[in-house]
Parts: C-alpha cells; structure tokens; sequence
C-alpha cells in the first residue's frame, strides 16, 4: 500500500496542481489531507474547488477552524482574505471537516492528537523553533494508539520513531514553504528551498517514509501574494525563507 500525504496548502493552486502530477506518476494508493488548505493570499476559492471533488480524507487544521471561529474583523490577514473570497458552500464544507481521524494504522492530526495549534516534533520557546525532545514528542502524543501518526502545522519535513515503535511523519507544506508567526512566541519555521513538499509512505513489513520536493511555477504564486500585498508570502515563495 502506498499513501500520498498532503498538508498546508494554503491555497497555493499552481503548487498543487505540480504535486497532483507527481502523485499520478508514483501509483499511489490513497491520498490524505492534513489541513490549513486556503488561507492565504492566493486562490483559496480556485484550491477549494480542486480538492473538495477530490474527496479524499481530509482533516481541518488551525486555519479552518479559525474561519469558522473568529468574526471577520478579528481574523488575521490570511484568514480574512480566504473568509472574503470563498463561496458559502466551499464554507460549510470546510466546517464539516473533523479536527482528527484514524484510518486503519494512520492517526491524521495537524498539530498534535491534543491541539491543531501545538507543534508535534517541534517546539517554540523564546529563543525560537527548535526540534522537539524525544520526552516532548512523547508527552504530545500522549496514548495516541496509531503505529504512525501524520502531522503538519510546521510546514517542515520529518520523520519519528518512539521507543515504543510508534512513528510520526511531518509530509512538510505543498503551498507555503517558510512562515513566520508571533505565537507562542516570535519564530520563524524555514524549509530553505521554495520546491512544494509532500511524502508518500509505503507499507511492506514497517512503513517506508519518501520526503517529495517538487518545482512549480512559484513565481506566479509570489507575484499573486504581492498583488494582495503581502510581500512576506512572496519573499518565502521565492525563497523558501521568511
């Protein structure tokens, strides 16, 4: 069994229309979703389209929940340009999301099992992000019965095996490859290069994890993020950098 796995899209169409090619040519058994799929400066509603005739497994991350959460005049700037661009029905799908869902051996969260806003294998201090303690990732997952857990929030690739035998895998962002945020506290998260990123995971005797870089038309999308002036989404577009 072979399974495509996509998180933080953040409406990035041209990212994921290359990634969608490149599933097609790795015959892959399943595809899943680990959320925060629109907000963004970019083509939320155009994205919406594409994935909801999918209907893959999908999951809502912080982003989902915070459009339908938070009124329109509080949310942040990302939020409230998909909130403002995307059609009633696209809404209510996206609000009909679980938070979390098992699939045989895969537990789908976007945080962690216990919060969509809490990093899995990383962790945000003062000092900024760094990886995550093997005790962190072991109090995070908590009784999470899975043998392998999917995560994203972080939008950077990695993997994790706990002692016990239960592994966790970050498939990295296909839209968005660095961010910055001020919560918990002022960091930033890099992934260095500006390729789209997923993994594809196979099952023999343990699971198999493939890290997937793929270039696309990126400029497109930065000059997008610039004409709705957000000249940060364009630097980390082009980048991979925030």
């Amino acid at each position: 069994m072979r399974v495509a796995v996509l998180s933080d899209i953040h409406g990035n169409l041209p990212a994921l229309e290359a990634v969608l090619l490149d599933i097609e040519r790795q015959r892959v058994d399943w595809v899943v979703n680990l959320g925060d799929l629109f907000s963004g400066p970019l083509w939320p509603c155009e994205t919406a389209d594409r994935l909801i005739a999918f209907g893959w497994p999908t999951i809502r991350g912080n982003h989902e929940r915070q459009l339908i959460e938070t009124p329109l005049d509080r949310m942040e700037a990302s939020d409230r340009y998909a909130a403002a661009t995307m059609r009633q029905d696209q809404l209510d799908w996206m609000a009909a999301l679980p938070a979390t869902l098992k699939l045989d051996e895969l537990l789908l969260v976007h945080g962690s099992p216990r919060s969509d806003v809490e990093c899995l294998l990383e962790t945000v201090t003062a000092a900024g992000m760094r990886t995550a303690t093997a005790g962190e990732v072991g109090e995070r997952l908590g009784d999470a019965a899975a043998p392998l857990t999917l995560c994203g929030h972080t939008h950077l690739q990695r993997t994790w095996t706990l002692g016990d035998g239960r592994m966790i895998v970050n498939p990295g962002s296909v839209g968005l490859p660095a961010y910055r945020d001020d919560r918990p506290f002022p960091h930033s998260a890099d992934s260095g290069s500006p390729h789209a990123r997923y993994a594809i995971l196979t099952r023999g005797s343990g699971w198999r994890v493939e890290f997937r870089r793929v270039e696309y038309d990126r400029e497109s999308a930065a000059l997008q993020a610039e004409a709705n002036n957000r000249a940060d989404w364009a630097r980390a577009l082009r980048t991979g950098l925030a």
